[in-house]
């Protein structure tokens, strides 16, 4: 994957965070009519400095995965908080939850959240979240609520690189 190895030119710019979820958004349209979405964004958040297109992936690549691993009328919840030099976001899900094991490995290469069924996908889909945070600057973790559901959180700086 090019993101891995650094070898990705990032296209930054100074993004406000609720253009980047409404973009994801409206591209997941049609895949989240059973999906309610509700998006709590402060309005006095910082931009961050990012790719748009990418960073839009990342968003587009979690919600399709509730999508996928969750029943229909599972609700989903997208914020963030400031957090340093960067913005913390997170995107929950009141679906089953993860898979056992280490959350971690979910964002390796390969790896699904559902070993066989009908979901459909090769398990790349994280992997290239973690690529494009870490190629940000930032981290991507995921763990379960203890009521049930998934939390992914990842970073975005809020900061220009040196």
């Amino acid at each position: 994957m090019r993101l891995e190895s650094g070898k990705v030119d990032l296209r930054r710019d100074w993004q406000a965070l609720d253009d980047l979820v409404g973009a994801s958004l409206r591209e997941m349209t049609e895949r989240l009519t059973d999906h309610p979405v509700e998006v709590r964004l402060a309005h006095d958040l910082p931009p961050v400095h990012v790719d748009a297109h990418l960073v839009v992936q990342v968003f587009t690549n979690l919600l399709d995965n509730v999508v996928k691993y969750t029943p229909p009328g599972t609700r989903v919840l997208i914020g963030a908080t400031p957090d340093g030099d960067f913005l913390r976001v997170f995107v929950d899900d009141e679906g089953p939850g993860l898979p056992p094991g280490d959350p971690a490995r979910l964002f390796e290469k390969f790896q699904r959240g559902a070993e066989e069924g009908a979901v459909v996908g090769v398990g790349l889909g994280l992997a290239i979240c973690r690529a494009i945070v870490r190629a940000h600057g930032g981290d991507i973790e995921a763990r379960a609520h203890s009521g049930g559901g998934a939390h992914f959180e990842f970073t975005l700086p809020t900061v220009a690189p040196a």
